[in-house]
C-alpha cells in the first residue's frame, strides 16, 4: 500500500462529518492537488465516544461511495500499542505505533552494545545533504542514543509484526510515533532512531517525532516559529537521506501530531516541503467537533441553546476534562467567561468566541481549548447530539468543508499563488 505524497488525518469524534471532509480533499483535487485522507480515531476517542473501529471503517466506506472518491483512503487506529491494538485490525489499514511511553526504558545490554558495533562507521563527521554543516557523531552518542530509543523502537517492531501476522506485510500502512515525549529528538537522534526502525523490518510510511514548542490542542503552535523552520528542514533533510541509507520506504515522510490550526507553523512547513520536494503527513483532530459545535451555535434556537449548555457544563467539570490531555492544553481559567455570561450570548457572538481567527477581537483560545476537549459532554447525551447533527447538516457541513479547506489544505499543501 502507498500512502501518497500528502495525506491529511481527518479525525472525526462523532463520525458523521465524513462527505463533508472530502468535498474539501475533492476541492484540493479540482486545482490538481492529490491529497489522501485518513480517517483517525484513538482507543481513547472510541472509550470516550462509545464508537468502535468498524464505525470509523463505515464512516470512511460510506463518505467515499457517496462522494465518487476513487483515490486511496485509510483508517488509521490512532496512538495504539499491544494492549489494544487487536480491536483495530480488522477495520483499520494504517496503523500508528505509539511508543512514546517506552522511550527511556533500558534495552538489553547486549542488544545496545550489537547497534554501537554495527553503527559506529558513522562516528565522526555525518554530512547529509540539505544541511550545511556536518552533524558531529561520537560513538558515546550513539550508545546514548541506543540506551534511549532502542527499546522503544523494539516495541514499535512487535507491534508491527503482531499486525502483520493477522493482516500480512504490506496490507496496511505503519506510522511510528514518538512525539508524545518531553524533548524534541535532534537531527543526530533521529537518525539513529531510523537506523532501529530498519533493524526491526519495520516499513514505515511516516514518522512522527516531537517537534521543539507546544502543539495544544486545536490552537496556534506556541513557541519559537524560526527555531521550528530550522528544525523541520533538518528533519526533512535526515528523513530522505535515511531512508535511502537504511532501505526504508523511499516515500517515508514526517507526520505532524496535533497539526490542527497551528498557523503560525504552516507557511514555514509549506516552504519546506517544495524546497525538498518532500511529503507529509499532516493529522488533525477535534477540530471537527468544533465546526459542529460552530454550525449548532449558527443555527439558533435549541441548538444554540446545546452549544451554550455544553460550555456550561465544561466550564464546571475543567478539571475532569482537562487531565487527559494535561500536556497539550494551556487553558487561562482567568480568561473563560462566566456561564452566565455566555447564557446571554447571540449565536454570532458564541461563534466568534469559539471560531479561530486571530483577527476577531472576540477569539478566545481558553475558551476554544476548554470545548476541544468537551466532546465527553456531547457524548452523554449521544442520541440528542447525533440526531442534532442530522437536522442541522445544511449548515454544518460547509462549516466543516471550509475549515479543512480554507484553513488547513490550502496554507500547508498549495503553492503560495492558489492558496
Amino acid at each position: 500500500m502507498i500512502l501518497g505524497k500528502y495525506s491529511l488525518g481527518i479525525g472525526d469524534r462523532f463520525g458523521r462529518q465524513g462527505k463533508a471532509q472530502l468535498a474539501a480533499l475533492i476541492k484540493a483535487k479540482e486545482t490538481g492537488l492529490d491529497i489522501t485522507p485518513v480517517w483517525n480515531k484513538s482507543h481513547r476517542e472510541h472509550t470516550i465516544v462509545g464508537t468502535k473501529p468498524a464505525d470509523t471503517r463505515r464512516e470512511a466506506d460510506e463518505a467515499a461511495a457517496a462522494c465518487g472518491w476513487k483515490e486511496p483512503y485509510f483508517v488509521d487506529a490512532d496512538h495504539i500499542g499491544l494492549k489494544n491494538v487487536d480491536r483495530f485490525i480488522e477495520s483499520s489499514d494504517f496503523f500508528t505505533l505509539d511508543v512514546a511511553d517506552f522511550i527511556s526504558r533500558p534495552a538489553d545490554e547486549k542488544d545496545i552494545a550489537r547497534f554501537v558495533r554495527e553503527r559506529s562507521k558513522y562516528a565522526g563527521t555525518l554530512e547529509i545533504p540539505g544541511i550545511e554543516m556536518g552533524l558531529h557523531v561520537t560513538q558515546e552518542q550513539i550508545r546514548a542514543i541506543a540506551a534511549k530509543y532502542l527499546f522503544a523502537v523494539k516495541q514499535a517492531g512487535e507491534i508491527y509484526r503482531h499486525i502483520a501476522s493477522t493482516k500480512g506485510a504490506g496490507k496496511f500502512i505503519t506510522e511510528v510515533s514518538m512525539d508524545e515525549t518531553d524533548q524534541p529528538q535532534t537531527p543526530v537522534e533521529m537518525f539513529f532512531i531510523l537506523a532501529a526502525i530498519a533493524d526491526e523490518g519495520i516499513p514505515a510510511a511516516t514518522i512522527a517525532p516531537k517537534f521543539t514548542g507546544r502543539f495544544n490542542k486545536g490552537v496556534d503552535y506556541v513557541g519559537d516559529v524560526t527555531a521550528f523552520a530550522g528544525e523541520f528542514e533538518r528533519d526533512l533533510a535526515v528523513v530522505a537521506f535515511a531512508a535511502a541509507e537504511f532501505g526504508l520506504p523511499r516515500d517515508l515522510k514526517l507526520s505532524v501530531h496535533s497539526g490542527s490550526d497551528k498557523f503560525s507553523i504552516y507557511g514555514p512547513i509549506n516552504r519546506a516541503l517544495k524546497k525538498f520536494d518532500a511529503g507529509l503527513h499532516l493529522k488533525t483532530a477535534g477540530t471537527t467537533w468544533l465546526e459542529e459545535l460552530a454550525g449548532l451555535a449558527l443555527a439558533g434556537g435549541e441548538a444554540l441553546w446545546f452549544a451554550k449548555e455544553v460550555y456550561m457544563q465544561a466550564f464546571r467539570r475543567i478539571d475532569e476534562l482537562c487531565r487527559p490531555y494535561a500536556s497539550v492544553v494551556d487553558i487561562d481559567r482567568s480568561r473563560l467567561p462566566e456561564p452566565v455570561e455566555v447564557h446571554f450570548w447571540t449565536r454570532r457572538r458564541f461563534v466568534a468566541t469559539l471560531r479561530h481567527d486571530q483577527s476577531c477581537k472576540d477569539y478566545n483560545p481558553s475558551f476554544r481549548q476548554l470545548l476541544h476537549i468537551a466532546y465527553k459532554l456531547a457524548a452523554e447525551t449521544r442520541q440528542y447530539y447525533l440526531e442534532a447533527l442530522q437536522k442541522y447538516e445544511a449548515i454544518i457541513a460547509p462549516q466543516v468543508t471550509a475549515n479543512l479547506y480554507d484553513r488547513h489544505v490550502k496554507r500547508v499543501f498549495m503553492s503560495p499563488s492558489l492558496a
